[in-house]
């Protein structure tokens, strides 16, 4: 970057509503992206914002402490937006109540799946404690996720940057794998993404559709639940 841009850059980035315009804007670049390509899911409108930020900050040289000072509010929003999900629950209750044994089964093997398989895995490779700790809430939404790693003596940030692949891959491969599957049942399709990827993978899910949605809704909130209790259990027993 030459002097005189840098000179700019270095002006423009004591406003905190610079991070914030540029997210927006990353975003709308990514949803206009995936419009245009007729909503593959390789072209999710999350993973083509975060790749685009990820290259400005770096371009740029911009740590992520100065670019959350202007994008907090995003942030900020995550509650109210996690809180409007029980809209389309609402909906859809009487249908979510006829399939509470079904759902209580999936939710207790989603969870556990989610969090044994990761941690198997990464064992297996050679990870050392704090990862495997910071690996095990990846299915988890962010707060809560980073919430028991720092209980459970991992690395909060791991987890966050664990839990963001964790959404955009299920959001980007979950259609081709219900395809792949032959799974058709909105009420399935929106339960496995809420449980394995949070509220990234719920967002895809409303895209399928409200019955979708509220599935995947219920299942966040409920394997938000699940793994804070299970995993500091696990962890009690095999330490």
């Amino acid at each position: 970057m030459s002097s005189g841009l840098r000179d700019i850059w270095v002006y423009l980035s004591a406003s905190p509503l610079l991070h914030l315009t540029l997210t927006l804007l990353a975003y709308v670049l990514g949803d206009w992206l995936y419009e245009r390509s007729g909503r593959l899911p390789l072209f999710n409108p999350v993973l083509i914002a975060v790749l685009v930020l990820v290259a400005l900050l770096s371009i740029t040289g911009t740590d992520y402490a100065t670019y959350f000072e202007g994008a907090q509010f995003v942030h900020f929003l995550l509650g109210p937006a996690t809180v409007a999900l029980a809209v389309p629950l609402y909906r859809q209750f009487d249908k979510v109540r006829h399939s509470a044994l079904a759902l209580g089964v999936s939710l207790a093997a989603g969870s556990l799946t989610a969090m044994l398989t990761a941690v198997a895995v990464a064992a297996a490779l050679g990870a050392d404690r704090d990862t495997l700790i910071s690996l095990a809430p990846k299915s988890v939404t962010a707060p809560v996720a980073m919430g028991i790693t720092e209980k459970l003596g991992g690395l909060p940030s791991l987890t966050a940057v664990l839990v963001i692949m964790t959404g955009v891959l299920g959001a980007v491969l979950g259609s081709w794998i219900f395809s792949l599957l032959r799974i058709k049942d909105p009420r399935a399709q929106g339960f496995a993404l809420g449980v394995t990827s949070h509220g990234i993978g719920t967002a895809r899910a409303l895209q399928l559709g409200e019955l979708a949605g509220a599935f995947s809704a219920l299942a966040m909130g409920l394997n938000a639940l699940a793994t804070a209790l299970l995993l500091p259990l696990l962890y009690r027993l095999v330490s």
